[in-house]
């Protein structure tokens, strides 16, 4: 037996969260019963959910996956002002439950991580969960030192402070770059920060998450994750 809402994020139907408000809102049935009691549980082998009267269903086997995201796509499965979207790049014949873990801004290009697993999915982005994420940012001008240590050392953006980054130059005039680490995910956070010393980022690319890089995966492309590559995304919990 498990909770009804831990069934629904599994099942790739909603985060925890927003599948406790799919109960709460009346939308969930159990065996044709309308369920709004959130610690209801279930058992995957006989009782029939639906949602919005839909069958719900754990996949066979959870899937996750990283896609080298190109610049020009919306990181959302579905867009009400027809903009190109990442789902159109992932295998969602096969895997109709996918869901992006994060978002990357619609020019930024670089590593997003997919999952049919809306367990794992919460737990990553869940704020206690700290995993490294690292960007390569081209910017309209060199920093200067006094820039850098602002960034180091954190800046004020929305009222509030980010957390320390590791930041060096990696590539000088006339294209100056910067490898930045940080583990927050405030939006467009690198770009903010960039704007925040006074130098606009004009390029921005993420290439890594914890221990995953893209390696030589093209821009476009994706493939999916092993369990060794889970468990160390994970911290093998």
């Amino acid at each position: 037996m498990m909770r009804l809402s831990r069934y629904l994020a599994r099942a790739g139907a909603a985060s925890r969260r927003g599948a406790e408000r799919l109960i709460e809102d009346g939308r969930v049935t159990v065996n044709g019963t309308t369920i709004r009691q959130l610690g209801t549980k279930v058992d995957p082998a006989d009782d029939e959910v639906r949602l919005d009267g839909q069958m719900v269903a754990l996949p066979a086997q959870q899937v996750t996956l990283m896609l080298h995201k190109p610049a020009g796509y919306v990181t959302t499965m579905d867009d009400p002002q027809g903009r190109p979207t990442v789902a159109e790049l992932v295998p969602l014949d096969a895997h109709p439950s996918l869901f992006p873990i994060g978002r990357l801004d619609f020019d930024t290009t670089g590593l997003l991580l997919f999952t049919t697993d809306g367990d794992l999915g919460n737990a990553l982005a869940h704020p206690r969960h700290v995993v490294d994420k690292r960007y390569l940012a081209r910017t309209a001008s060199s920093l200067s030192n006094e820039a850098l240590d602002r960034l180091r050392h954190g800046v004020m953006i929305d009222g509030r402070m980010t957390a320390p980054a590791r930041v060096r130059r990696v590539q000088g005039e006339p294209h100056p770059t910067y490898a930045i680490t940080i583990h927050e995910g405030r939006n467009r956070q690198v770009r903010r920060m960039f704007e925040a010393v006074g130098t606009p980022v004009t390029k921005l690319h993420r290439a890594q998450i914890g221990p995953l890089t893209l390696g030589d995966l093209p821009c476009g492309c994706w493939r999916e994750l092993d369990q060794a590559e889970v468990n160390a995304l994970i911290g093998g919990s």
